[in-house]
C-alpha cells in the first residue's frame, strides 16, 4: 500500500454522505462507520437546497457518523464532491458506541452568515425524496473530476437543486 492510499483520516459526516450508498459511490467501497456528536455546530437546511450545512454554534450539536480509515485519495475525492462552499476543518467528535473523543475532519460551510440557512435539516425526509439523486449526482461529479469535458461542477449540482 502506498503512502497516498494508506487510511489516515476519520472524517465525520452529517448530511447526504450519512446515506450508505452516498458514501459508497464517493469511496468506491461500503464505509466504516461509527455514529458520533459533533458539539458546538448546528445543521441548518439552505434555502433552495437539499443538502445542509454546519457551521459553528456554541450551544449547538450535530449528530453524525465518522467514516474511519479514509486514505488521502479517498478524502480528495470528498473534497470534489463538497465543492468549494464547504472547507474542510479538523474538529472533535464524541463517539456514540463507546463515549471516546476523536479529532476528525468534517466540511463546514463557508459563508458563516448566509441568509439561506434556516431552521434543522432533517435526514429521514431528505432519504426518502433525494437520496437516489444524490447517489447520481455524485456520480457525475466525481466522473466530471477525471473528464470536465467543458462542463462545470455547478451544472450538475444544479440538478440536486429544489424547484
Amino acid at each position: 500500500m502506498s503512502c497516498s492510499d494508506a487510511p489516515s483520516h476519520n472524517l465525520f459526516v452529517y448530511g447526504s454522505i450519512l446515506e450508505p450508498a452516498v458514501a459508497a459511490v464517493i469511496l468506491d467501497r461500503p464505509a466504516d462507520t461509527v455514529p458520533a456528536l459533533l458539539h458546538g455546530y448546528h445543521k441548518y437546511k439552505l434555502k433552495g437546497r437539499p443538502y445542509p450545512c454546519i457551521v459553528p454554534f456554541e450551544s449547538g450539536k450535530v449528530n453524525g457518523k465518522v467514516i474511519t480509515g479514509v486514505s488521502d485519495a479517498e478524502l480528495n475525492k470528498f473534497d470534489v464532491t463538497e465543492g468549494s462552499e464547504y472547507e474542510r476543518v479538523t474538529v472533535e467528535v464524541v463517539r456514540m458506541d463507546n463515549s471516546e473523543k476523536m479529532k476528525v475532519e468534517t466540511y463546514v460551510w463557508v459563508n458563516k452568515d448566509d441568509p439561506s440557512m434556516y431552521g434543522e435539516w432533517d435526514y429521514e425526509e431528505w432519504r426518502v425524496i433525494h437520496a437516489d439523486k444524490f447517489v447520481e449526482a455524485f456520480r457525475e461529479v466525481l466522473e466530471w473530476n477525471k473528464n470536465p469535458n467543458g462542463k462545470t461542477r455547478e451544472d450538475i449540482v444544479k440538478s440536486l437543486s429544489d424547484d
